[in-house]
Order: structure tokens, then C-alpha cells, then sequence
């Protein structure tokens, strides 16, 4: 069994990481770390976990809570995460960072959009989580950083198209639809309820800190630099992502070709479902799952491609996506305590 510890467990991310970790057959969920509510059952933080998890949130440092576990899942706020990770790994453990600290290869980019980064030392040992693209990579880390929710939903709809070199690279425009639950569990007033229900905005027009992480993993497939436009929408439900990417078709590509394209990139994804021309995936459909949903049309007016995507931001988006990189660093199918939660209304 695989001792686990959520370093971090109080918000969003880390009730979703206990409710998909619970139902893992090779865990045991050993400690559960949270400052805030310190000697408070998790079961009265979240009360859905009532007589599920009988774990107690603890305030460990981190040397205590690697020594505990063979794999930390720091779940912790950008920053705070850097700050903690390289005692985590000292101790022994294997670390899968959840905040942005450990997703770029670049100091300096990392440190115009987040701010100052104290252990860029890590930068580049870290492994960029997204098993569709760094499977072989992800089983040889002890440290990986899980890539963010927006762009996990944007690269695998670009990814097979960027490859192959069949759209024009200066062309790419993203336009993503979040729930709230993006936000996290803190408290804000731009998440107040009234401030969300029954309205539909874009924020961080031209800003988006998830830009950079885009442009890296998409120029990296490129072989070359790549900017795109990025607007995120905030959108009054609780979960999911659909993201709606455009881009030019070089001339002569086909419908056939792009499903060529698609297809072989996928062939062995087990969490990517490739929907097909003119199918369109439904956020619906892949919540509380690990599975990216990808659809396309071709605007032949145009010679343009829209591909729309779908996840749930809490889950690929985040722990389920963790959850799946722990099981290549440990050897395990993919797939393992991923392929029970299917939502249907």
C-alpha cells in the first residue's frame, strides 16, 4: 500500500483528493494537514466524509509529514508550497505540488506572472504532470508539478493539432468557461452568490497567469515560441470547464486528417475521449471524473478549427489529475481508483 498524506487538506482540492483516495485500492490516506482547522475532524470540515474518513486535521511540519508518507500531495497555496516542498522531499517522500510553484521550466517567467520564486533550484527536476504528454517522465519523478486547471483543458485540445503542424501558430485563441469552484473555498466577493447567480463575465482578460503555462507546454510540442489570446469566463455553477479554442487550418488539411491527427495522438490515453467531428462535449458529462472530453468543427468559410474541450476543473483539472500522476510514479495502471465515478443525470 501506498501511505499518502494531503499536505493542505481543507479546500476544494483536497476534499476531492480524500473522496477519490478513499476509494483507491493501493492507498492508505495516512495524515491530513490543515493549520486552520488543526485538531478538528475532517468529517466536521467537510460533513459529506461523515463516517467515510475518520482522519483528524493536524498542523505537522513539513520533515513530519514526509517522514510519514511515501507521497505528499501539497495541496497548499502558491508560495507556501515552494517553501514547503524541498523539506518534504528531504525527508524521504515523493511530491506532487498542486499550486502553480513547480510547473514552469523557467525561473523567470515564473517570477513576472507569480511572483519570486525561492527554490528555482527545482525548476528543473520538477516534471510537468500531464500523463498524455510526460507519461514516461512522470514514473521516473519524485517531483511533479500538476498542471493547472484552464490549461490542462486547452493544451489536450491543441496538443495533437500544434504537433502535427497543421494550424497556424499565431492564430490560437482560447475561450474558457469556468464554474466557481475555480476560485477556491475562501471566502470573496467576487464568488458571493449573489455576486455569481444568474450572471456570466470574463475576468483577467489578457492576464490570465495560466497564459505562460499554455504558451510553455504548446511551444514545447511546437519546437517553437507560441503566444496565444486567453479569456476565462466565470460561469454560475459549481464545476467544470469547456473550453472553446480556435485556430487557422494550414491550406489543404482535412476533416479526415484532423481526425487522424486526434486519434493517433490519443490512441493510448485512457482519459481522453475523442468525440469526433461535429460532436461536442457537456461539462455534465465529465463531472467528478478524470476524463477530458474533445470535440471539433471546421469552419470551412474560414479555413478555422474550433475545438471544444470539457473537464472537471476539481478533478482532471486538479486531484484527479494528481491522483493519476501518482500512479505512474508508483507503477501502477493509470488508471487505478479513477474509472468508478461516472455522472449521469
Amino acid at each position: 500500500m501506498i501511505k499518502v498524506a494531503i499536505h493542505g487538506a481543507s479546500g476544494y482540492t483536497g476534499f476531492e483528493l480524500i473522496r477519490l483516495l478513499l476509494k483507491h485500492p493501493e492507498v492508505e490516506l495516512v495524515t491530513l494537514t490543515s493549520r486552520k482547522f488543526a485538531g478538528i475532524p475532517i468529517s466536521e470540515v467537510f460533513p459529506a466524509l461523515r463516517g467515510v474518513c475518520s482522519l483528524v486535521c493536524e498542523d505537522f511540519s513539513e520533515n513530519e509529514v514526509g517522514k510519514k508518507a511515501d507521497l505528499v500531495f501539497a495541496a497548499l497555496p502558491h508560495q507556501a508550497s515552494m517553501n514547503a516542498v524541498p523539506s518534504l522531499l528531504d525527508s524521504g517522500a515523493k511530491v506532487i505540488d498542486l499550486s502553480a510553484d513547480f510547473r514552469f521550466r523557467d525561473e523567470k517567467t515564473y517570477s513576472e506572472w507569480y511572483q519570486h520564486h525561492s527554490t528555482p533550484e527545482l525548476l528543473n527536476e520538477a516534471v510537468y504532470g500531464l500523463p498524455e504528454i510526460y507519461r514516461d517522465k512522470i514514473k521516473k519523478a519524485r517531483l511533479v508539478g500538476n498542471p493547472g486547471c484552464y490549461p490542462t483543458s486547452v493544451i489536450l485540445a491543441m496538443a495533437p493539432l500544434v504537433k502535427a503542424g497543421i494550424v497556424e501558430l499565431e492564430s490560437i485563441i482560447a475561450d474558457s468557461k469556468s464554474g466557481v469552484s475555480g476560485a477556491g473555498r475562501g471566502l470573496s466577493l467576487t464568488t458571493h452568490f449573489c455576486e455569481v447567480n444568474e450572471g456570466f463575465k470574463a475576468y483577467k482578460v489578457a492576464e490570465h497567469r495560466h497564459t505562460p503555462e499554455m504558451e510553455q507546454e504548446l511551444s514545447a510540442l511546437a519546437g517553437k515560441p507560441i503566444k496565444i489570446s486567453f479569456t476565462p469566463h466565470l460561469v454560475p455553477m459549481t464545476r467544470g470547464i469547456l473550453s472553446t479554442v480556435y485556430a487557422n487550418l494550414n491550406p489543404g488539411v482535412s476533416v479526415d486528417t484532423v481526425t487522424d491527427v486526434f486519434k493517433e495522438f490519443y490512441e493510448d490515453a485512457p482519459f481522453v475521449r475523442v468525440l469526433g467531428d461535429g460532436v461536442l462535449p457537456n461539462t455534465l458529462y465529465v463531472r467528478g471524473t478524470n476524463f477530458c472530453d474533445i470535440g471539433w468543427k471546421i469552419d470551412n468559410r474560414v479555413n478555422r478549427i474550433v475545438v471544444v474541450s470539457a473537464i472537471d476543473n476539481l478533478t482532471r483539472g486538479a486531484s484527479g489529475q494528481a491522483v493519476c500522476n501518482m500512479n505512474l510514479m508508483f507503477g501502477l495502471d493509470e488508471t487505478t481508483g479513477l474509472l468508478r465515478t461516472v455522472w449521469q443525470p
